[in-house]
């Protein structure tokens, strides 16, 4: 996982409410685990003018291009701009593999669905609640601006516009601050204790040969 310290980037607006996971990554691409490849997939349904199915070229597809992905003046945007309750629906950990592997870091929105909200976490993105008013004046910020940016400090724990109009803070869980600063999934954070996990093992397995045996082996031969 990527650490996320200080990301200034483009600002795509998704005006939105109540956006679900089947609408960020539709059930047909769950069939794959490997955490990339879902990028070309994000928002399948609303960015393409047909039935997207895992392995298609998508540089192929015809687009929707009325879709706010598919608008060339948000081309590069790393920070998705939403309205409330956004990653609601299933609890699939695709979506956020999706958004991240698009090229978004940070979502801002007035709230999201919890096990979403938690998902974007371990899995690289920074997800900050603002208020529906500061929500509302992002949205005209980017409408009236071409090329609209932000700078969000997670240390600081604060986002603003490049021309110092807009400044907040934001809330963050002290741990899930540390593992996105560090760049530590769940997977990172247990190899922090690798020398202890280890030092378990050879003792364990001192204690009680029988562990390390080839139990399939075992019953094979008995």
């Amino acid at each position: 996982m990527k650490p996320l310290t200080i990301h200034q980037g483009l600002v795509l607006p998704m005006d939105r409410a109540n956006v679900d996971t089947d609408a960020i990554i539709p059930k047909q691409f769950l069939k794959s685990i490997k955490r990339a490849g879902f990028g070309p997939y994000l928002f399948d349904a609303w960015r393409y003018a047909d039935e997207g199915q895992p392995g298609m070229d998508c540089s192929k597809r015809a687009l929707r291009e009325e879709f706010v992905l598919n608008l060339p003046r948000y081309k590069g945007a790393s920070i998705l701009l939403a309205r409330q309750n956004f990653g609601c629906g299933s609890s699939r950990e695709h979506a956020p593999w999706a958004l991240e592997d698009y090229g978004f870091r940070v979502l801002i929105a007035p709230s999201y669905a919890d096990i979403f909200f938690n998902n974007c976490q371990k899995n690289g993105i920074l997800p900050i609640v603002l208020s529906e008013t500061d929500v509302q004046q992002l949205f005209d910020m980017t409408a009236a601006s071409p090329g609209f940016e932000l700078r969000v400090d997670l240390e600081k724990q604060t986002v603003a516009s490049i021309d110092g109009s807009f400044s907040r803070s934001f809330e963050v869980d002290t741990f899930r601050k540390y593992c996105l600063l560090n760049g530590l999934d769940d997977i990172g954070l247990t190899l922090q204790k690798a020398d202890q996990i280890r030092a378990f093992e050879s003792k364990r397995l001192a204690a009680k040969p029988w562990l390390g045996t080839d139990l399939h082996k075992t019953l094979r031969t008995s």
